[in-house]
């Protein structure tokens, strides 16, 4: 006789289970001791991925510049609930879509219930504060890796990261990098490795400040950047080739990617949207991507796929 669902090996189940996406796995998970055990594996729950899952929202032009439907909030906290309650700790890799706004609350959820995080994709943070950042990176001592896809440049993020997270090694940043933000890493990350400044309105002063300042960096990326400086009579002038002694200077780099071609469609993206990208005009995976391995996120959905969509409404 063959073995009864119950009595199969914690590694056959584990197999099985990773098929599964997050809704379906929250009634597997309920129906004994080991099947609970196995969904909680850490090789399931390696990567959680939202990527898919986006807020209900409309800006204005009132601070925090943003509106976010109630119901969004809800499922979002039903979706972390669950999530957080079956993987039991065990996620080191989590990823937020570029449009989902989360609050404190989720926030602080999070951090409390995934001490061992070690890669942070932050969706955009209008509505999170900054003692809220603050407070979850201080519980994330693990981090190695974040992605910050906001036009603002807080140095007090670098600190906390310089303070907490004692192997930090990764920034990747999607929105505005000037040279008060290149100080504050060059200051607080003088150990960074690797640097993603992917489709970034980026001043020449800022990029030189990197390329002069941190000398343990190993991979720069400014691919379909807006490189500009600011010329004599206070004009706005887009470089559209790096100069002789930046690329001198990025010479030492294990990787350095840059694009800044009139004919590539990204570029042409950023030039449109004056260095700010409008990511909502584009295809949804498009800010995903990254020129540097580690960087891109590959997958898409895996733990939260489209069929959730219905299964994890808010009435």
């Amino acid at each position: 006789m063959g073995k009864r669902w119950e009595e199969m090996d914690t590694d056959v189940l584990v197999k099985i289970f990773k098929e599964l996406n997050l809704v379906e796995l929250s009634p597997v998970s309920q129906v004994c001791r080991l099947w609970r055990l196995a969904c909680s594996d850490p090789l399931i729950w390696g990567t959680l991925d939202f990527g898919l899952l986006k807020s209900n929202f409309i800006q204005t032009r009132a601070s925090p510049y943003i509106w976010v439907d109630d119901r969004s909030d809800k499922r979002l906290a039903k979706i972390l609930r669950v999530a957080m309650a079956i993987s039991r700790g065990n996620v080191n890799c989590m990823i937020f879509h570029y449009n989902l706004y989360m609050k404190d609350e989720h926030l602080h959820y999070i951090s409390q219930r995934s001490p061992h995080l070690k890669r942070l994709v932050m969706p955009a943070w209008n509505r999170i504060s900054r003692a809220g950042i603050c407070q979850a990176i201080e519980r994330w001592e693990e981090l190695e890796s974040l992605t910050m896809p906001t036009i603002g440049h807080p140095p007090y993020i670098m600190e906390g990261l310089a303070n907490n997270c004692k192997n930090f090694k990764e920034l990747k940043i999607m929105g505005s990098f000037d040279l008060l933000f290149a100080s504050a890493v060059t200051t607080y990350l003088p150990k960074l490795k690797v640097l993603s400044l992917r489709c970034s309105k980026v001043t020449m002063g800022a990029l030189q400040c990197v390329l002069n300042s941190l000398e343990h960096l190993e991979v720069l990326n400014i691919s379909h950047c807006l490189l500009f400086e600011m010329a004599t009579n206070g004009r706005r002038q887009v470089i559209h080739e790096l100069d002789n002694k930046a690329l001198e200077r990025a010479s030492r780099l294990r990787e350095f990617h840059h694009c800044q071609s009139r004919q590539c469609v990204a570029c042409q993206r950023m030039m449109l949207d004056e260095g700010i990208l409008r990511w909502y005009r584009y295809e949804d995976w498009f800010w995903r991507r990254d020129e540097v391995r580690s960087l891109d996120l590959k997958d898409y959905g895996r733990l939260f796929g489209a069929q959730c969509e219905m299964l994890t409404s808010v009435d």
